[in-house]
């Protein structure tokens, strides 16, 4: 069974983006993801771009104040995902209309479908329980998202 820990990059956790909006915060996260060395920069706009591109056709904003963009593309060999928090809340267009607090942006390899989908399960599972979502909006240190993470790995069944 996939782990957070097994795609999380402790390096691209941002306990408290700086952003405003959207955009920022996806380029944030992207350049969290290219400093912990999991894609290389030549990547970061041509990532961006896709990355806001499919939120611009539809959200990942799924409700109670989480987003989860991700994207597939062919030069990551490696799946990776960062982590951010909003304390001001993001406007994500969200289904529920709600500012989003946590963003946990997934990239993966386009030939990896199966680990994609593992990796989306995983998150989501997480993110449909209160705690989880309550303790991760309330997080203000790199150290307090890395914890909980490890929790929730040690959690799962």
């Amino acid at each position: 069974m996939i782990k957070l820990r097994d795609y999380v990059a402790a390096d691209a956790v941002v306990a408290q983006l700086k952003s405003a909006d959207r955009d920022g915060a996806i380029e944030e996260l992207v350049d969290g993801l290219v400093k912990a060395g999991c894609i290389p920069k030549t990547l970061r706009q041509d990532l961006i771009n896709m990355i806001v591109d499919r939120e611009r056709k539809g959200s990942t904003g799924f409700g109670k104040g989480v987003a989860v963009p991700h994207v597939k593309h062919e030069k990551i060999k490696k799946m990776a995902a960062a982590i951010g928090v909003s304390q001001k809340g993001l406007d994500f267009n969200a289904l529920d209309k709600s500012p989003v607090y946590s963003v946990f942006l997934l990239l993966s390899p386009v030939d990896k479908p199966d680990e994609h989908l593992q990796a989306m399960e995983n998150i989501f599972s997480h993110l449909q329980q209160d705690t989880f979502r309550r303790f991760l909006r309330q997080a203000t240190t790199t150290k307090q998202i890395l914890d909980l993470i490890e929790e929730a790995d040690a959690q799962q069944v």
